[in-house]
């Protein structure tokens, strides 16, 4: 069995008809799993109400500065607006992304209790936001975020996050780069948006590894990386939990970037993340064509459960 955190208020963050980070991500990812050969293994999970998180807000201004958390909140509750040319704020975007950030939470204690993976199926991403910036249609640093609290939870003196979505996660990192007990690993296309993450950034504790790929690369690429790179940096971190910023934008038919991944690869990516610890979070990050996105969430959730 593995537990998906999900509801349908995700949706109502709502960015506009044509950008490419829109609520029928969701759609087609939670119709693709209640489809799917293992539906009855999965187990549906709403995230707690924030109302019922009275340390969220606290948590969230340890990340973020409280001029922008008032900022998203004060966009919203004025009808909307944008934090970047890519980054909408709509109405309800604000008390979303607190849902979204509680749903990270939520994923903690959930795979701290069963010692076994677990899914953040939410919305707005996050690992473009910085501490006083929302950018790359991200409002809170999620995997930060979360990363942060699993640290405050007995028994979790180290958390690792690995980040394959294909752009470099530079909120992420500026966020957890001076945490001696978070580790940040990133694959990501170089050059392409935002232009950090090169391989020389290694973070205030040697705790940043930077993997940049070039356009064009496919799993001949990422495969050595895995296994000469990634492995050994994340396994001699011996984290007590490993969250993943699962973006499956890397694939071959998304329109944001030019790396050559299908959708299968990504069994590939959960075997070698397995074989470090089965204390594993996932959550959403980016994936903008629909099809392969949702195949590549299958492809992730059914390696986990067979």
């Amino acid at each position: 069995m593995l537990p998906v955190i999900y509801s349908d208020e995700f949706l109502d963050h709502k960015t506009g008809k044509y950008h490419p980070e829109k609520p029928e991500r969701l759609i087609a990812i939670a119709n693709a799993l209640k489809a799917s050969a293992f539906a009855e293994k999965i187990i549906w999970r709403s995230p707690t109400p924030v109302s019922e998180k009275p340390s969220l807000l606290a948590l969230l201004a340890t990340v973020h500065t409280p001029a922008y958390i008032q900022k998203v909140r004060e966009i919203a509750t004025t009808g909307g607006g944008y934090l970047d040319g890519d980054t909408p704020v709509s109405p309800r975007s604000y008390d979303v992304a607190l849902l979204a950030v509680s749903a990270w939470l939520d994923g903690v204690d959930i795979v701290q209790a069963s010692a076994n993976p677990a899914f953040v199926l939410a919305r707005p991403p996050g690992h473009h936001a910085e501490s006083n910036a929302g950018m790359g249609f991200c409002l809170f640093s999620n995997a930060a975020i979360a990363a942060i609290y699993a640290l405050q939870q007995p028994g979790i003196n180290r958390v690792a996050i690995l980040d394959w979505d294909v752009h470099h996660g530079n909120g992420t990192q500026a966020i957890v780069e001076t945490y001696s007990q978070i580790a940040y690993c990133s694959l990501h296309q170089y050059p392409c948006y935002p232009g950090t993450g090169r391989a020389s950034e290694r973070g205030f504790h040697n705790n940043i590894l930077n993997l940049p790929v070039p356009p064009g690369s496919d799993i001949s690429v990422y495969e050595p990386l895995f296994t000469k790179n990634v492995v050994p940096f994340l396994s001699n971190f011996q984290p007590d939990l490993l969250i993943i910023s699962a973006g499956y934008d890397a694939n071959a038919t998304d329109p944001l970037a030019s790396i050559n991944l299908q959708p299968e690869d990504y069994s590939l990516f959960i075997d070698h993340c397995l074989c470090i610890t089965r204390k594993v979070l996932f959550g959403l990050e980016g994936g903008y064509d629909l099809l392969s996105l949702s195949e590549s969430v299958i492809a992730t959730i059914k390696r986990c459960l067979f």
